[in-house]
């Protein structure tokens, strides 16, 4: 399931830029509003799982939802459906649109829905006395997390890669998606043969809806009696007792207790969902997060913890959380300066409000040029567009200028360049790293020459007037580099992603554990889907303060987002510092017990109500007698 998920986002931004088209800026943020959907639709999941369905039977139909979303998307991708010219690109992109939304909408309810049930319903697995092995479980929980998306991002992109259609041959979107909704399907039906080996806890009624009304009832009542002649309660739940019970009430506080907690929380997953901003080249040096994830877990939970423990030092789950989050700061920090390192290799290009021009000398001897500052220039019709933009994805852009007396035709391998007219440039082609030969022809004669290629570069080559078809093309193209090829290690980047995978292990894999153990029972599934809320307010702090901030260097926001994660972590390291943990079946067995024994109190008075009952029923006047009737209160 996680590898259908990670599976399908690891190409869902290019397929938004180079199938639908997209601009980068719509793109991106298409790509976070999905995100934060998956992570909004978890409390639908545990409303219908703790008050209707059990999570066993809401895993499973939102599990079918979930698959239908991902088949969606495998057909949305499929160009040839709306191709009528057969020329790789569809004609009719409203289709392929329309269907892509409705399947990333059936995604998210799907996978965001059965978020929080899976993480409660493997927890109900253990009773109370299997503390050790529920937190092991949930450790295991995340490593398999985390193995789904390790294979998902080495795989999904090859898939991708691959060149598929009926007509013509297009990058295969429709294998990248169709993979992984085969692998959903999968799931769902090893998780239906594993049904007989389950427990499964029933839902208890409409939870959620008596909790919102308790808590209604608890504003309004204290409202009512907010004057300073009614003595203050405890907590303001109390105001509550008048209508409902202290069990439901106690659970309640608990679930506000932990929530309150949470507020600072959306803050560590709005850097931590970042961290693909982190790679320069190749892609694949994401994979290094969930490797070090299945590395650093049982790391953690065998050798660190138990060997911080033995020096008396008590390492609590929220202590845990607040270094989890100082960490994901100091990889923002470390995220800065590979980027400063970065920005020395580009050339200074024009802003949004500036204009750049090249001039190119095709003369044999050296030309003087004289621009003046305010004196209108005029460029020469046979102007071509240059980069604004490193060329993404570690690719070289490479262009030729033509100073020969006939068009010439360029090619490589992989690339065929337009025919390009005597004392004009052709467009920009994208090639990739490595050595590559080009093929130069003019009428029926030809010749080849071999370039080495980094990555990130643009090259422009000039073929001068005197140009021969001879080896090497006799020598004579001129080379001039204009962004030069990435020369930042990428073992630079290898401090940051591990100061971001220790906290997410520190912060997210206990932040699952300690919300399922302080959850009551009949609110586990919605503890955890306000776990995941957090994640989606996340994603929307990342639109926003990147739609506010409108910083012109990308160091500069990476230390404004790690600075307000230390800010942060400081708030929440006080909060946690005033938390007391509880054990929610131990409160809640108080409550239950001290129901009982109620209920057995009643059962002993009976005899002597019913003969209240009948002497009141004769009428007369009455004498009441405290030590025969020790539960009575008031008569009318």
């Amino acid at each position: 399931e996680r590898f259908s998920y990670y599976g399908m986002r690891a190409v869902l931004v290019l397929y938004f830029k180079y199938f639908l088209n997209w601009n980068d800026d719509f793109a991106t943020s298409i790509y976070h509003v999905f995100v934060a959907l998956c992570y909004l639709t978890p409390i639908l999941g545990a409303i219908v799982a703790d008050s209707w369905l059990g999570k066993f039977k809401t895993i499973i139909y939102l599990s079918i939802v979930y698959a239908l979303g991902q088949i969606a998307m495998a057909i949305s991708a499929v160009h040839d459906i709306t191709d009528q010219n057969r020329d790789g690109t569809p004609d009719n992109m409203t289709f392929h649109v329309v269907l892509s939304m409705v399947g990333l909408f059936l995604i998210a309810l799907g996978t965001g829905g059965i978020k929080p049930c899976v993480a409660a319903f493997g927890g109900d697995q253990f009773t109370n006395e299997q503390e050790n092995q529920r937190r092991t479980f949930f450790s295991v929980f995340y490593l398999c997390i985390n193995g789904g998306s390790l294979l998902s991002t080495i795989i999904t992109p090859i898939l991708r890669a691959q060149q598929c259609g009926i007509h013509t041959k297009m990058e295969c979107y429709p294998l990248a998606f169709g993979v992984p909704a085969a692998l959903m399907v999968v799931a769902l039906v090893v998780f239906i043969v594993g049904s007989p080996m389950y427990f499964k806890a029933k839902p208890q009624g409409n939870i959620m809806l008596d909790v919102c009304k308790c808590i209604g009832f608890a504003i309004k009542n204290r409202y009512k009696h907010r004057s300073k002649q009614y003595p203050k309660r405890e907590h303001w739940m109390d105001w509550a007792e008048e209508k409902y019970g202290k069990l439901l009430i106690a659970q309640i506080k608990m679930v506000l207790k932990v929530l309150f907690l949470y507020l600072p929380l959306p803050m560590f997953w709005t850097l931590f969902d970042q961290k693909g901003v982190f790679i320069v080249q190749p892609d694949q040096m994401q994979t290094f997060n969930p490797i070090l994830i299945l590395t650093l877990v049982p790391i953690m939970d065998n050798i660190i913890y138990p060997l911080i423990k033995k020096c008396g030092f008590n390492f609590s789950p929220l202590k845990r959380m607040t270094v989890g989050m100082f960490l994901a700061a100091m990889a923002f920090v470390c995220a800065a300066v590979v980027q400063l390192q970065i920005d020395k290799t580009l050339p200074t290009f024009p802003s949004s409000s500036q204009s750049q021009i090249k001039l190119l000398n095709m003369a044999p001897n050296v030309i003087s040029v004289q621009i003046q500052g305010n004196n209108e220039e005029q460029l020469l019709p046979n102007q071509t567009d240059d980069l604004i933009s490193k060329p993404q994805k570690g690719a070289n852009a490479i262009r030729f200028v033509n100073g020969f007396n006939t068009p010439i035709n360029i090619s490589t391998a992989e690339v065929e360049f337009e025919v390009t007219e005597p004392l004009l440039a052709s467009n920009y082609s994208l090639l990739k790293n490595g050595k590559q030969t080009f093929t130069i022809r003019s009428n029926s004669a030809s010749c080849t020459v071999e370039k080495e290629f980094g990555f990130g570069s643009s090259y422009t080559y000039f073929i001068p007037s005197t140009f021969t078809f001879s080896t090497d093309c006799g020598g004579e193209i001129t080379e001039v580099e204009e962004i030069k090829p990435n020369t930042v290690h990428m073992a630079l980047q290898i401090p940051q992603y591990f100061f971001i995978t220790a906290g997410e292990v520190m912060f997210s894999v206990t932040g699952l554990e300690f919300s399922y153990s302080q959850a009551p029972s009949n609110m586990k599934a919605v503890l955890q889907a306000g776990w995941l809320l957090t994640v989606a307010v996340g994603n929307f702090i990342v639109l926003i303060v990147a739609e506010l901030a409108k910083l012109p260097k990308q160091w500069t926001e990476y230390v404004l987002f790690a600075s307000l994660l230390v800010a942060v972590c400081f708030i929440f390291s006080i909060m946690a510092y005033f938390y007391t943990y509880i054990d929610p079946a131990e409160i809640e067995a108080q409550f239950t017990n001290e129901v009982k024994h109620d209920d057995d109190d009643d059962d002993e008075d009976k005899p002597r109500k019913n003969s209240q009952n009948q002497i009141l029923s004769r009428g007369g006047p009455l004498i009441i007698n405290r030590s025969t009737f020790p539960k009575l209160k008031s008569v009318r």
